[in-house]
């Protein structure tokens, strides 16, 4: 039998309903062998056609910024209670949500059936800071000492209101898995500054506010229909940082060379006879994970850094797998040239004690998360590096639960939520505004496609023609909507 012909027996799920979408024929033989020949960004370069390296015809103007840090405070932090201070609520302690404000919302199945809707005020003292007087709650007293260097958006808004259709829509630009994320669509786009660490790397921790929080699943960092190099790396707090890197038992450095040069020669064969793409993504990723060898323990090791760089980001720091502890590693990363590097913390799931909870959660991330912005400022990587921290909607300005005089919970809420960013030509201030209730939109609506968009501008991209062909249809981040938010940046 023609081994091409085998090859058509043998196809992938993946490559079978790409080939339907173009239909059989050259076509479709061209969609596999040369994928970045249907990308809207017009790449021809061979390193992306063997599905190494994103195009660089991506830019569409000079960049900002060179790489991004996201800070992704999963399970959603109470916009109320951290940036969005509402002392008019004082007055309105316990009275039932308005119709006129709730205006027939969908809510999630935990309060849809909750007889009452109490209003549930902010325990929680805000000061302003810094020239901009921009508004935080007590429970960020080091995020108050960085202030003038951020950009606070308050409205921020989304169509889900659960957990994982949410953290899945702001990542990929869908709420349905399997559409690339937005680390994978970065290194599509850019490639990566360094040869020996991947352009996307992912560090997890978990906060001590909610241990029985939402899971994390490894597509949020995935790469979709995108070549799987561009994947995002978790790194491990415990154990290896990754797992199978280090050389088995009898094998040394010389052995392990010679062994990979001998599958790779394999793998191209492979390649020329098959024409499937990933076959090069699998010589890559055997490379990369050589030159990883070397690499990942050198940026494990602390040792050498000094006692006030510890003083800096806190005390956690020093222990691994805590956000403290990934903030340093996220500085350790881009100043080797990693692309794109995301923190996710898990605990900010509050639907019952909250002030108890929410104190923890921000005892975990307050002080790294100036300190990484203080500390890249120092070094001079501010400049071209883009911060951003937020999770995936906001809480409900109702209690869920009982409403006491020190406690409360707060549900689910995608109509208005806060995020900052900052470095990279961030403009600071405040962006947005709500009603009193917290609880609508009243300025300048920001959708997570509009910020999606404006993280690509900064890196020089126009999220429109960043785009892979798949099944028939161009794909983008930003789906089919998006507008980059000026006022947020310069």
């Amino acid at each position: 039998m023609d081994p091409r012909r085998e090859y058509e027996l043998n196809l992938t799920r993946r490559q079978l309903f790409g080939k339907g979408a173009v239909g059989i024929g050259a076509a479709a033989l061209a969609s596999i062998l040369t994928p970045e020949a249907f990308a809207a960004t017009g790449a021809t370069d061979a390193s992306l056609k063997a599905g190494l390296h994103g195009s660089l015809k991506a830019l569409q103007f000079a960049p900002k910024a060179k790489r991004v840090i996201y800070l992704f405070q999963s399970g959603a932090p109470s916009h109320l209670d951290l940036f969005d201070n509402k002392p008019g609520l004082a007055d309105k302690r316990g009275i039932e949500l308005p119709d006129s404000i709730r205006m027939g919302q969908r809510l999630t199945g935990m309060t849809s059936g909750q007889k009452n809707k109490p209003v549930a005020p902010s325990i929680f003292k805000f000061g302003k800071y810094g020239k901009s007087g921009a508004e935080l709650s007590e429970l960020l007293p080091h995020t108050a000492s960085v202030a003038d260097r951020l950009c606070i958006i308050r409205s921020m808004h989304t169509e889900a209101i659960n957990h994982d259709p949410a953290i899945t829509f702001i990542q990929t630009g869908s709420q349905q898995p399997g559409r690339p994320s937005i680390g994978a669509w970065m290194s599509y786009g850019l490639g990566s500054e360094n040869q020996d660490l991947p352009a996307y790397i992912v560090l997890i921790s978990q906060g001590t506010g909610n241990t029985n929080d939402q899971p994390l699943f490894g597509r949020l960092w995935g790469s979709g229909f995108l070549p799987s190099v561009h994947q995002g790396v978790k790194l491990r707090s415990v154990g290896d940082p990754v797992l199978h890197l280090a050389n088995p038992p009898g094998i040394d450095a010389t052995t392990r060379r010679s062994m990979l040069d001998g599958i790779a020669q394999l793998n191209k064969m492979t390649e020329q006879t098959y024409g499937d793409p990933e076959t090069i993504t699998r010589i890559a990723q055997y490379e990369m994970a050589f030159k990883m060898q070397t690499s990942v323990p050198d940026l494990m090791d602390l040792s050498k850094e000094p006692a006030s760089t510890f003083d800096m980001y806190g005390p956690d720091s020093k222990k691994p797998g805590t956000f403290a502890a990934n903030a340093l590693l996220a500085r350790r990363l881009v100043e080797r040239g990693v692309r794109f590097v995301q923190l996710f913390h898990r605990g900010w799931d509050q639907h019952g004690n909250l002030p108890s909870q929410l104190r923890n959660q921000c005892r975990d991330t307050d002080q790294a998360s100036a300190a990484l912005v203080q500390d890249l400022h120092q070094r001079g990587l501010l400049e071209d590096t883009l911060i951003v921290w937020g999770g995936e909607f906001g809480r409900t300005v109702y209690s869920q639960g009982d409403l006491t005089k020190d406690n409360y919970g707060r549900d689910h809420h995608g109509r208005c939520f806060s995020v900052w960013m900052a470095g990279a030509g961030v403009r600071p201030g405040t962006i947005g505004e709500t009603d009193d209730f917290g609880y609508n939109i009243v300025k300048d609506p920001v959708h997570i496609h509009d910020l999606n968009a404006t993280i690509l501008h900064q890196l020089g991209i126009d999220h429109e023609r960043l785009t892979y062909r798949y099944q028939g249809r161009d794909y983008r981040l930003t789906d089919i909507a998006g507008t980059v938010v000026k006022a947020a940046i310069s």
